[in-house]
Order: structure tokens, then C-alpha cells, then sequence
């Protein structure tokens, strides 16, 4: 089989992954906060984020051939490549994301879900910049 073609499948397995994960953050974050909501939009992200990382590593290997082994080093590869605008706040996410399983403290839920609408829209931004899967 194709390499190529084996690539194209994975982008696009992850790509509609990632498209389903982004849905769900969205339609989480849409409803009145409440402990059980705030703590499921948590998790949400932890999947869409770790998708989202994903799907920039598929895309930059088919398209341009580069290879990248982790998250910051996949959005600074994404910047390079011009797949999306830089933006710091995407390596404030890593951050954030890595912090997540540290969200049985009060504050640091609260913190991590505050940042989580604008999570969403760099989210989309990549939706956008990889439609065409």
C-alpha cells in the first residue's frame, strides 16, 4: 500500500477525531457552569488538546515532511510552516493541559477552565487551517 495514502487515512481518521473533540468542548462549555460541568470541560480539553497536537504532527509529516515529537515542538513547527499564526498562547497550552492532572485543587480547576473559551478558538483555528484532509 501507498505510504502516502496510508498517511491521507490517518490524517483524516485523526482529523474528524479532532473535528468530533472540538464539538464536544464546545457543546460542554455552552452550558451553566456547575462543579460536574467545569470538571467535564476539563477533561474535554485534556482529549481535544492531545488531538489537536496529533492531528498538527499527521499534517506537518504528509505536508511538508517535517517530524515532530512533541506538543511545543509541533506548534513551533506549525508556526514555521505557516499552518497557524504564531501565537505564545499556544505553548501557555501545553502548559495548561500538563497542569490538568493537578485539577483536584480548587484553584487550579477554576484557573484552567477560565482559559478554556479561548482554548477553544485556537482549537478551531486549527480545524480551519487543516479542512482540507
Amino acid at each position: 500500500m501507498n505510504r502516502n495514502l496510508i498517511m491521507s487515512d490517518k490524517l483524516s481518521k485523526v482529523g474528524t477525531q479532532f473535528a468530533k473533540a472540538v464539538t464536544s468542548l464546545e457543546t460542554v462549555l455552552q452550558e451553566e457552569k456547575t462543579e460536574l460541568v467545569r470538571d467535564s470541560a476539563i477533561k474535554r480539553f485534556e482529549y481535544t488538546f492531545d488531538l489537536c497536537w496529533k492531528l498538527l504532527k499527521t499534517f506537518l509529516e504528509e505536508k511538508s515532511g517535517v517530524i515532530c515529537a512533541s506538543p511545543k515542538g509541533c506548534f513551533q513547527d506549525a508556526y514555521k510552516q505557516g499552518t497557524i499564526e504564531y501565537d505564545t498562547f499556544w505553548l501557555d497550552l501545553v502548559d495548561w493541559r500538563n497542569k490538568t492532572s493537578h485539577t483536584y485543587l480548587e484553584a487550579l480547576a477554576e484557573e484552567v477552565y477560565a482559559i478554556l473559551p479561548k482554548a477553544l478558538l485556537h482549537f478551531k483555528k486549527v480545524l480551519e487551517a487543516t479542512r482540507d484532509l
